[in-house]
């Protein structure tokens, strides 16, 4: 058996036991696709297989996106990392932290590279943490407003959240939470554009992405993925809530999530992927440089900060710029290299990018919460631990 048939054996169990409606997988190495393959239903009670241009919630894998757009303008002397985000919203000048309960001073001010780290002390909604409840409080209060035709747009939703206060003292913390939407909208303030038009001229076009947006348009629904949820009683149901204020993708919204809203496919995501995998360029296009591509890809969290993470997809990765890193192979209990990125959504979707290997692995599924770990894990190895049988190709 090859690599090919071990994969297809790891997904095709997930498909047949019910843990996934279907599954899109590439892997790619020195630029050539090594493996592509598409399994299951992109919508099960309709019975429509999984075609090779299924548009996909991307969820968290927008943050990557989202990035190489600071990035862009990192590079071009418009930002500076260090710039407080005050610079751009004035509802984060003197921030405030809840310490015991109390409301006091932050120590310092909310810096852009926090917000590109997670080290701003702003969270996701939590129900287990205060300042969760709190964020949690003003999402309900938006995502009413959406639902009466009153969405805020980019801007305004992060102004909101500039208000509230944080977890923690900037830069003293790590916390996954809203700081890649409040890079939405420091790009959009200080490149004079809303985000989805600055992505599209910068990145999208450049790289032929002609299906990634914050939106499907209509003549392309028929290819857009049914999203799923596992139920506690082992039941894949069709989920039809809203999360983190995105909307049905049946228009633009107003509010264009830099952390979680944009849609997209594997033939498009994997351009994306190779222009991070060749030091910012793709097909004759540049999209950053290589000392900017140098700094997306470095580690910008220390381990001290990272150390409480609990989460099994993160051992062995350190964290920088909206993506993982991986460190340490033995402590992640994988195979892979030291130096390889990535990062993946809260549906499933999941890529890493490897330099030293020349290898990018793109696996892509619809299920809230991600598919189990596990799955991931084993792909990997199989990947990784297969090369062998394809290096007579490059040599």
């Amino acid at each position: 058996m090859g690599m090919g048939n071990y994969i297809d054996r790891i997904i095709e169990a997930d498909v047949e036991n019910g843990e996934i409606s279907g599954a899109d997988i590439c892997v790619i190495k020195n630029n050539e696709e090594i493996y592509r393959k598409q399994y299951g239903y992109s919508d099960k009670e309709r019975h429509i297989a999984m075609p090779d241009d299924a548009i996909f919630r991307m969820y968290s894998m927008t943050k990557p996106v989202t990035a190489v757009a600071m990035m862009i303008l990192v590079e071009r002397g418009i930002i500076d990392l260090n710039d407080p985000v005050s610079k751009y919203m004035d509802t984060y000048k003197n921030p405030k932290v809840l310490s015991n309960g109390k409301v006091i001073d932050a120590k310092r001010e909310i810096l852009i590279k926090d917000i590109m780290n997670m080290t701003s002390g702003m969270s996701y909604p939590d129900s287990n943490t205060l300042a969760g409840r709190i964020v949690g409080d003003l999402y309900d209060v938006l995502q009413k407003e959406q639902r009466e035709g009153k969405g805020r747009t980019t801007v305004e939703w992060c102004r909101e959240l500039g208000k509230l206060p944080l977890e923690f003292n900037p830069g003293e913390e790590w916390r996954y939470g809203t700081s890649a939407d409040v890079c939405g909208a420091v790009i959009e303030i200080a490149s004079g554009k809303r985000l989805s038009e600055f992505m599209r001229e910068e990145i999208f076009e450049p790289l032929g992405m002609k299906d990634t947006d914050f939106y499907v348009p209509e003549e392309k629904w028929d290819r857009f993925t049914q999203v799923y949820e596992y139920t506690e009683d082992g039941i894949l149901s069709p989920y039809e809530c809203r999360h983190l204020g995105i909307t049905d993708y049946r228009t633009l919204p107003a509010f264009e999530s830099a952390g979680a809203g944009l849609v997209s496919t594997i033939n498009d995501y994997k351009r994306f992927a190779l222009m991070l995998l060749n030091d910012g360029e793709y097909n004759g296009r540049t999209i950053l440089h290589r000392k900017t591509m140098d700094y997306l890809r470095t580690p910008c969290v220390g381990d001290e900060l990272l150390a409480n993470r609990e989460w099994e997809s993160q051992r062995g990765y350190t964290y920088g710029n909206l993506m993982r890193i991986m460190k340490d192979i033995a402590q992640a209990g994988t195979l892979g290299s030291v130096g390889e990125f990535g990062w993946d959504g809260w549906t499933g979707n999941y890529f890493f990018v490897d330099p030293a290997e020349n290898m990018i692995m793109l696996y892509f599924i619809q299920r809230i919460n991600g598919g189990k770990f596990t799955t991931i894990n084993k792909l990997r190895n199989v990947i990784y631990g297969n090369l062998g049988e394809y290096i007579k190709r490059f040599e």
